[in-house]
């Protein structure tokens, strides 16, 4: 998904909520953030904190930030949990591949933490956004912090591959304003070169989002010489186009900027000779979404 990138802090917070059987890695937007300060670490003991992030009562955190229009409208403060079951090739925080390098914090305490911003949220019409990573690899802690946001009178989003969004319960939706939904392919083929899965359950959750009438923005990371096919582009634009909710699409040009974290994580990188998009290629690409009376950024 794409999040924040941030030093890593390691903290062993016990087995995944969610099984998935691979080793998994997470993506996320270059930014400056606070990891995880201010924020308290669980002292439960493994088994403990094992039944607590079941029960939704404990999460792994990555990281935490207060940023202005990046991640849905107004001041929002963004979680990025750990943990991620896509193996993106430009993955730009491999950091937060998985959980046991998050900490272990209570949904208590982040809402906590949530709650002394509620004056920002107000005044500039901004809210909570909750990130990765994938955030549906720990279902029942983003339900939990969703919920207690909305008691608050916060606004929600979620940002998300929505490869997992069979995860996210009816009720779970119930209290997110906006879904970040990142579409990193429109062909099958091209979708599993750049995430070792399928496409299928991401077009699965957007067509659920949009039935029931919740708000997405579309990103879309434009990678020359992985993403940039004509073809690949329009099976995207084709798709949004068909999703009723859709307020805007983000087409986000690639960057090197995580290359040095996959090198010290002793990951193979495979896009180390990939350039950043010309901006002709990043006109060309977002006039084929405005083609389908999509708006663009």
């Amino acid at each position: 998904m794409n999040a924040t990138s941030t030093a890593p802090r390691d903290a062993d917070c016990g087995a995944p909520v969610v099984e998935l059987g691979l080793p998994v890695i997470g993506g996320s937007h270059h930014r400056s953030s606070a990891g995880t300060a201010g924020l308290d670490s669980s002292e439960a003991s493994r088994s403990e904190r094992f039944a607590q992030m079941r029960a939704g009562e404990l999460g792994s955190l990555h990281s935490w930030e207060l940023v202005t229009a990046v991640d849905g409208p107004g001041t929002r403060l963004t979680t990025f949990l750990s943990g991620c079951p896509l193996r993106c090739l430009y993955c730009h925080n491999p950091d937060t591949m998985e959980m046991r390098r998050g900490e272990p914090i209570t949904a208590d305490e982040l809402l906590a933490r949530i709650a002394r911003y509620r004056p920002i949220f107000e005044v500039t019409g901004g809210g909570l956004t909750i990130s990765g990573g994938e955030p549906l690899m720990q279902p029942a802690f983003v339900a939990r912090v969703l919920r207690g946001a909305k008691e608050m009178g916060i606004r929600t989003a979620l940002d998300t591959s929505g490869y997992l969004g069979a995860h996210c319960t009816d009720e779970m939706l119930d209290d997110i304003d906006l879904v970040l939904l990142d579409v990193k392919s429109g062909i099958p083929e091209t979708y599993r070169k750049v995430t070792g899965r399928d496409l299928q359950p991401t077009l699965d959750f957007g067509r659920r989002l949009a039935a029931r009438g919740t708000e997405i923005w579309v990103r879309f990371v434009l990678v020359p010489g992985l993403t940039d096919a004509p073809e690949n582009v329009d099976a995207v634009a084709d798709y949004v186009a068909t999703l009723s909710t859709v307020s805007r699409v983000e087409v986000l040009p690639f960057h090197q900027m995580g290359r040095d974290k996959w090198e010290s994580l002793g990951l193979s990188y495979e896009l180390e000779d990939a350039q950043p998009p010309s901006p002709e290629l990043v006109a060309r690409v977002r006039d084929q979404f405005r083609e389908r009376g999509l708006t663009v950024y």
